[in-house]
């Protein structure tokens, strides 16, 4: 099939690869399943490249379709020849497929329209003849008549027919794109009045870029600089090749009486329309991939986010700051359980300093306190300082650390805390929901609408419903990456397993209510709504920790617990030996090779059992840097350039990644200096969560900024 084949290449990926892929999801399978349970028909795919894979075979769907339906509405017209079929074959984007139906569309009330009804399409088909001899207004005359007061009039509306009919010619419009997409600039100026007191925009004051490599991030800040009437933005290229071109097309270089009117008929075709039409097409595919490039880095960050690692078997407080309202504070226990809330006024304009030393000191010791968690928001800089000045007179063994409190409100005012916590105000809540963030941000982070989150850029200039889209996918991934405890998830987690619905997740917490605890896998095919489709794709994903099958705590899906059990005897283990050192010894000396001869199973499955075998428990989120806990804090001032510090990545886009070194700003590490290797985008070298290594490279003390490197100024 063709569209396999395109995808393939666009992907560079097999063909195979596709077709298994394309036949997996048209069965019903989910993204998650097919990524982690059908590697040997994939090749070993990621949830990110089986996305790609859907969403490209619907483009080219679509795109077949819409040549069909080209074909058939210009067959209806009798207009249907060899030559546009063979044209629209060849296109490979929807525009092109829509300027080769563009002069066979019904079309709105235009000069080119008005001219045709008063009966002047015989004109402009004899002067585009280019006839030798003969005088235009003789031939002119003779249309003359109620609609057309004048021979001008007749020459005119002829040559408004030519300039439509240039700017309907599809080789004629592909010439003036090529044109501007690989050789035009952007150019944006400034206007003479706008509202930019900030001078946010100001970098588009008088900018200029080479249209095929404009950076995404300008695409999206001029677009915003245009809209809110601060710049004006044109495509500037050789416009005069591109007509020159069109010009010979229509005249062929023949002497002629009518020359001088074709040649302004195709001119004003191609200034009037052809021009502004194509600019408008091309900004409209830059702002789509700009789009696109935004949502790609939203949801890395948002994945990234939702991956930290959690800060496991700890007493956290969760310290939402404010000033005028007061800190409210939240104790919970090491499974997330709410001890106690509290508030304190460390803060102007209500400070009552020393209550709150002494109330922060009584929550400390009194539930034994090991770790500080505070809310990045409004008065987040002076609690941290207060917090650190405090910890350091009482000499106290705790930590404390910067937490994203981004949707805390949102989900504090939501429904669903107000059921957690019926009795509490909002503030309080989001106490709460702070200190859960450290301690397992994924389980917390998912009751909050992602877009609320904060970690893309220009989110706000997004399609509301494609990001929607894309970010659910994004937190579907990354609760199937990390799976669930059966018997103490949430719905709200529940719901983004794989292959099970809201009414599904809702079942699941009735069932356990009802009966007490899930004991086994097998059990979970008894829950109302859960069927065997339902129960195929997310066995995999739900872990039964006390379960008497051992294998029910791994990522091992039930489908493979024979193969498991005949790999676990051929290494001479049995089920109760999972993730000891003996079992890690075995697998390490054994011959894959030789496994897989005596097992009827291919290489990813085993390689899957084999790691669960050594770490049945293994958390997907392991594998990244832990928190940076801190007891100190940074002023502006005690900077110095050069000096080298730690910090978390707190965010990444396009232009560089903001780094939490510890003051009241994250610091921006530019492209520019984060590595001397060449790469294309920062997140190919940090991402959100990263502690990084840093140097202070420039200090703006009017501005209260600071620029970070990652290069080692030494």
């Amino acid at each position: 099939m063709k569209q396999i084949e395109m995808i393939a290449e666009l992907l560079h990926i097999e063909e195979s690869q596709v077709k298994n892929t394309l036949k997996l999801l048209e069965e019903g399978n989910t993204v998650p399943f097919i990524a982690r349970y059908r590697k040997e028909m994939t090749k070993g795919l990621d949830e990110e490249q089986i996305r790609q894979i859907s969403e490209q075979y619907e483009y080219q769907m679509n795109l077949e379709k819409r040549k069909e339906d080209v074909a058939r509405l210009i067959e209806t017209q009798g207009k249907l020849t060899d030559e546009i079929k063979a044209q629209l074959q060849a296109c490979v984007k929807l525009s092109q497929v829509e300027d080769i139906y563009r002069p066979y569309q019904q079309k709105r009330k235009t000069r080119a329209t008005e001219a045709i009804a008063k009966g002047l399409e015989p004109l402009a088909d004899w002067m585009l003849k280019m006839p030798k001899y003969g005088s235009v207004e003789e031939e002119a005359q003779k249309y003359v008549q109620d609609s057309v007061s004048s021979i001008q009039e007749a020459i005119q509306g002829a040559c408004d027919i030519i300039a439509e009919r240039v700017s309907d010619d599809a080789s004629i419009r592909q010439k003036f794109y090529d044109s501007m997409m690989n050789y035009g600039k952007i150019v944006t100026k400034e206007k003479k009045k706008h509202e930019d007191e900030k001078k946010v925009y100001r970098m588009y004051y008088d900018f200029a870029s080479r249209v095929s490599s404009i950076p995404t991030h300008c695409i999206m800040a001029i677009n915003r600089a245009e809209k809110e009437k601060v710049i004006t933005v044109n495509i500037e290229f050789d416009a005069q090749y591109a007509i020159n071109n069109a010009i010979y097309r229509f005249t062929r270089k023949h002497e002629s009486c009518a020359k001088e009117y074709v040649e302004m008929g195709v001119i004003d075709g191609c200034q009037r329309l052809i021009i502004p039409s194509i600019e408008n097409q091309i900004r409209k595919e830059l702002t789509e991939k700009a789009q696109q490039a935004s949502m790609d880095v939203f949801s890395m960050n948002l994945e990234r986010l939702l991956l930290q690692p959690p800060l496991k078997d700890k007493i956290i407080l969760g310290f939402d700051p404010a000033f005028r309202t007061g800190c409210k504070l939240a104790v919970i226990d090491r499974m997330g359980n709410m001890l106690t809330v509290s508030v304190i006024y460390p803060h102007q304009p209500n400070a009552k300093v020393e209550a709150a030393k002494k109330e922060l000191e009584r929550l400390i010791t009194q539930y034994h306190v090991e770790v500080i968690a505070i809310g990045n928001g409004t008065a987040s800089r002076e609690s941290e300082k207060f917090v650190a000045e405090f910890l350091k007179e009482k000499k106290l063994d705790v930590s404390f650390v910067l937490v994203s409190e981004a949707g805390a409100s949102v989900y504090s005012a939501s429904t669903l805390a107000r059921e957690e916590f019926p009795d509490l105000h909002v503030e309080q809540r989001s106490a709460i929901s702070i200190a859960r963030r450290l301690m397992d941000p994924l389980t917390e982070l998912i009751k909050i609408d992602p877009q609320s989150i904060g970690v893309g850029q220009y989110q706000h200039d997004l399609p509301a419903k494609q990001l929607k889209q894309r970010l659910e996918f994004v937190v579907s991934k990354a609760v199937n990456l990390v799976g669930v405890n059966i018997n103490t998830a949430s719905v709200e987690l529940l719901k983004n397993i794989s292959g099970l619905s809201s009414g599904a997740a809702s079942s699941i917490v009735e069932y356990r209510a009802e009966h007490g605890q899930i004991t086994s896998r097998a059990q979970i095919k008894k829950i109302p709504k859960i069927g065997a489709k339902s129960f195929e794709q997310a066995a995999g994903f739900l872990r039964v920790l006390d379960s008497s099958e051992p294998l029910d705590q791994s990522a091992i899906h039930p489908e493979s617990y024979d193969k498991a059990y005949q790999i676990l005897k051929l290494l001479g283990l049995e089920a109760s030996d999972l993730g000891s050192e003996k079992a890690i010894e075995a697998v390490n000396k054994i011959n894959q090779e030789e496994i897989l001869r005596q097992v009827d199973i291919d290489e990813y499955t085993l390689k899957d059992i084999l790691d669960a075998i050594c770490a049945p428990l293994r958390d997907y989120r392991d594998s990244f840097d832990k928190v940076m806990l801190r007891s100190d804090i940074l002023e502006l001032e005690d900077l110095k350039i050069g000096e080298k510090l730690q910090g978390t990545v707190r965010n990444v886009v396009d232009f560089g990644a903001f780094v939490d070194i510890g003051l009241h700003e994250d610091g921006l590490v530019h492209i520019s200096n984060m590595t001397k290797e060449r790469f294309s985008h920062p997140s190919e070298i940090v991402s959100v969560g990263d502690i990084v290594t840093v140097w202070v490279k420039k200090i703006d003390e009017e501005k209260q900024k600071v620029q970070l490197t990652m290069i080692n100024p030494a």
